[in-house]
């Protein structure tokens, strides 16, 4: 518990070092080297801390160069609630695995008469808390070119990949329902029982644009779905 307070006062102070402009947007924060003396954690509590922030679109981890800021504005009205993704984080380890990326006709979405005749980038993932797969996502994305490389996705965030393609989110809207799941993904989340949470996100840009067109499906018997706010 000790460690997950820690990495969680690091990630808060280095967020706010970026929302003051502090570390301004394309400059690089400290190495982890410097973080660790700095605040005088661990290791593992400096990436831990660096790992939600790159989550949250906030960061960008390149590889033999370090931690890039990329946006000290995105989804600033909520900087005072902490997200689903965080707390997972707290939780274990989080990982994400590529099942499928493929360029798609709008007539195979579920927005057909939105997209019209784009062509969809669609995306599928799966989603595991300790090696326990617990979300299986499905994105839906207009008038964007499969990346060269899988890795590209693997190691970043949805909102950071949409960043680094010229797009950016300004507002989403979520829609939560209760469903029972096909045999598809009742064999990739492991469930013997059908029930299961799903939400879906719509995510627009600046001029009401719908960008994003997301399906998630949680077992949250594994993990229940959480935000927290700060009043």
């Amino acid at each position: 518990m000790a460690i997950q307070i820690l990495y969680q006062k690091v990630a808060d102070d280095i967020k706010k070092n970026i929302l003051s402009g502090n570390y301004a947007v394309g400059s690089l924060i400290p190495t982890e080297n410097e973080l660790e003396t700095k605040y005088e954690v661990s290791k593992i509590t400096v990436r831990k801390a660096v790992e939600q922030l790159v989550s949250e679109g906030y960061l960008i981890k390149k590889s033999g160069i370090g931690t890039r800021v990329i946006s000290n504005n995105l989804f600033n009205k909520l900087s005072k609630a902490r997200s689903y993704s965080s707390i997972v984080n707290e939780q274990g380890i989080l990982s994400k695995k590529i099942l499928q990326v493929e360029l798609i006709n709008a007539s195979e979405t579920p927005l057909s008469e939105s997209f019209k005749n784009q062509n969809i980038l669609y995306i599928k993932r799966l989603y595991s808390l300790n090696d326990k797969p617990f979300i299986v996502v499905n994105h839906y994305l207009p008038m964007l070119k499969a990346p060269d490389e899988i890795e590209e996705l693997e190691n970043q965030s949805l909102y950071t990949f949409l960043k680094n393609s010229g797009r950016e989110i300004s507002s989403f809207k979520d829609a939560f329902s209760a469903v029972n799941l096909n045999l598809e993904d009742q064999r990739l989340l492991g469930k013997t029982e059908s029930l299961a949470l799903k939400r879906i996100r719509r995510g627009y840009d600046n001029k009401g644009n719908l960008i994003e067109y997301t399906i998630s499906i949680y077992d949250s018997n594994k993990m229940p779905y959480e935000i927290e706010y700060e009043i």
